[in-house]
């Protein structure tokens, strides 16, 4: 090899950041719990089908089980979400132990070390209420388990800023950041991710998503569904916690942001952090809440709740880019129609030409999450005939192919957690300050019929008729239709 061929490998290496060590060992704490049944469990079978995980596999709970009604209970788990893979289940078993105790006792973790084996770097999983994450944390500093270990933590990172803080402040005395992963499943979604592709990726949108061009930014994650038996989870929560202060505001940022650097994931996360700081701490003028009829009768739910299950924010991005462009985020639950979508609507054009003039022109872009993707373009085209008159029609991108044998999102995530890639992870400063923006509101007063009165919405409506003022300056919601 030549002194110039061994200069440029070795200028490379220089300049390509250092590939992570993989995690040797899986440890899940909650093993008997609701989310290992519906995600976890299904997602550990697919990773060794697709032969991606192949490490000892520890489930840690305490319910008086032993190995045998784990895998009992993993094998209903797979069966119901997913389908059973025979060969992969099998070779899943033969990976998973188990260990039964409570979570404050050096017993526990003295037994999962000896599960580990020779195991040095395991992923821990703290699939567990945020509640407990110290007292885990920290029998797993005591144990000698952190050391060159990695930890997930699901949502909601804390109840507000303030909790979210002192959480981030307890787990990073025992683990560095980059060995942190804080879990949001909807980052790991394929339609998620493509927000980010198609905005950088087709240069003939970057010249317009700006407030030059565009109206309004609307985001729907609307719930045909109710609360499904999570009665009082649901009702220490609430909608704006559960799936505003992370997953629409993740979407926002997506939206939003300024191109990164790189597809690395520092030069993300520092996008994402710097246009969130940008957007207005939200109002009670700026909010409509609302709350199911029934909510209340639900078992685990006070009978005299104030939780919202539906949400409509109006927020502004004080940036160069969007000053003064309206961004609406509504979220609920028992709505109309299960589904998640991103309009961004255009300005119509000058009515010079062509003198039409309805209220809407149909120019936008249309990102549909859920529960089919697809990406589309809103457009006018001229109507068969004498006349120069126009119709709406919608240019759609839609790859059905190639959304069949996708990855799950949980499946994706736990595998780049392993790899210890953090790029669909969020980063602390940017929870912190998504928790900025929806503070205010938490802590404040509802608005609506009184200090503490949400306004009552009928299932399988829209939300509260309220919620429709927000929208006024710029013709009413779009709501997502088939």
């Amino acid at each position: 090899m030549g002194n110039a061929r061994r200069n440029l490998i070795a200028w490379r290496a220089m300049i390509q950041p250092a590939r992570e060590p993989q995690s040797d060992a899986f440890v899940f704490f909650g093993a008997t719990g609701d989310l290992a049944y519906k995600k976890i469990f299904p997602a550990l079978q697919s990773m060794v089908k697709r032969g991606k995980l192949d490490i000892p596999i520890v489930g840690v709970a305490k319910s008086g089980w032993d190995l045998a009604a784990l895998v009992d209970r993993a094998k209903k788990s797979v069966t119901e979400h997913g389908g059973l893979d025979e060969a992969a289940f099998a070779k899943l078993v033969s990976k998973l132990r188990y260990v039964d105790g409570d979570y404050g006792d050096k017993a526990t973790f003295e037994q999962i070390t000896r599960e580990l084996g020779g195991a040095t770097r395991p992923l821990h999983y703290l699939a567990i209420p945020p509640s407990m994450f110290p007292k885990v944390v920290e029998q797993l500093e005591s144990a000698g388990l952190a050391k060159q270990a990695r930890v997930v933590v699901e949502k909601p990172f804390g109840r507000d800023l303030a909790s979210a803080r002192a959480l981030n402040a307890t787990i990073l005395r025992v683990f560095p950041e980059r060995s942190i992963f804080r879990i949001d499943h909807f980052l790991g979604k394929e339609a998620v991710q493509n927000i980010l592709y198609f905005r950088f990726a087709n240069a003939f949108l970057e010249p317009i998503l700006n407030r030059n061009y565009v109206e309004n930014v609307q985001i729907t994650m609307a719930e045909s569904f109710g609360v499904k038996g999570r009665g009082k989870f649901y009702d220490e929560t609430g909608v704006i916690r559960d799936v505003i202060q992370n997953h629409l505001l993740q979407m926002v940022s997506y939206v939003a942001m300024e191109a990164p650097a790189s597809t690395d994931a520092e030069a993300i996360h520092n996008e994402q952090a710097k246009v969130l700081r940008t957007i207005r701490p939200m109002s009670v003028e700026n909010t409509v809440l609302g709350q199911v009829k029934g909510f209340r009768d639900e078992p685990g739910v006070a009978a005299t709740s104030t939780t919202p299950t539906y949400a409509a924010l109006r927020m502004y991005v004080d940036s160069w880019r969007w000053q003064g462009v309206p961004f609406y985020v509504r979220a609920g639950k028992s709505l109309a129609t299960t589904c998640t979508e991103v309009m961004i609507e255009l300005n119509n054009p000058p009515q010079v030409v062509f003198k039409e003039a309805p209220p809407k022109m149909g120019n936008y872009l249309r990102f549909r999450l859920n529960p089919k993707v697809s990406i589309a373009l809103g457009a006018r085209a001229k109507t068969p005939g004498e006349a120069m008159v126009g119709a709406p029609v919608e240019l759609s991108v839609v790859d059905l192919a190639a959304q069949r044998g996708q990855m799950d999102a949980y499946e994706r995530l736990l595998g780049d957690a392993m790899n210890g890639d953090p790029t669909l992870f969020a980063r602390q400063d940017v929870v912190e300050a998504a928790w900025s923006i929806v503070d205010p509101i938490l802590h404040g007063s509802r608005p609506g019929q009184g200090d503490g009165a949400l306004y009552e919405y009928e299932a399988g409506s829209w939300g509260p008729k309220e919620s429709d003022v927000l929208v006024e300056p710029v013709g009413g919601w779009n709501t997502p239709s088939d």
